[in-house]
């Protein structure tokens, strides 16, 4: 008897074209780099694409691809670099841009946690899962960083 693999829902040229934008978003979100975000994506689809037979949930799978690579990325950048870049401006309607100018600030565990809770909006344990992290760690970020913000913001 021959045992089946889990074939995905949706072929990998669906996925593509139906994920492709959110996670650029998210990955842009995290990284502050439009370069940075579409390599990290670029890249999460090609290795996804060698395996996609033996992805259950493609989603998940690519989320948290892209999550590693922009990670990997802001190491490997912080390590190169002396001094972190200036953060990235968007234009964008004040109230917005006040706070995504905030936002781009925090550290980049914390702004992760931030983009992935509320913009992804993912509960804090699904966010600790997906950074790798422990959930009361990323509790802590979740609060240092609203703190940050309120005392940035007001």
């Amino acid at each position: 008897m021959e045992i089946e693999k889990p074939v995905p829902v949706v072929g990998f040229e669906e996925a593509y074209r139906e994920h492709r934008v959110a996670l650029l978003r998210l990955a842009y979100l995290m990284s502050g780099s439009h370069d940075a975000s579409e390599d990290a994506v670029q890249s999460a689809f090609t290795s996804a694409h060698d395996r996609w037979d033996q992805i259950e949930k493609p989603l998940p799978y690519l989320k948290r691809a892209v999550v590693n690579l922009v990670k990997d990325g802001q190491r490997r950048r912080f390590r190169l670099l002396a001094t972190p870049p200036d953060p990235v401006t968007v234009d964008l309607p004040p109230e917005i841009d006040e706070t995504w100018g905030q936002i781009s600030r925090l550290p980049w565990t914390q702004r992760a946690v931030v983009v992935l809770h509320y913009y992804e909006d993912l509960p804090l344990v699904e966010v600790a899962e997906l950074l790798g992290r422990p959930a009361a760690t990323v509790r802590s970020d979740h609060r240092r960083a609203l703190d940050k913000l309120r005392r940035a913001i007001s």
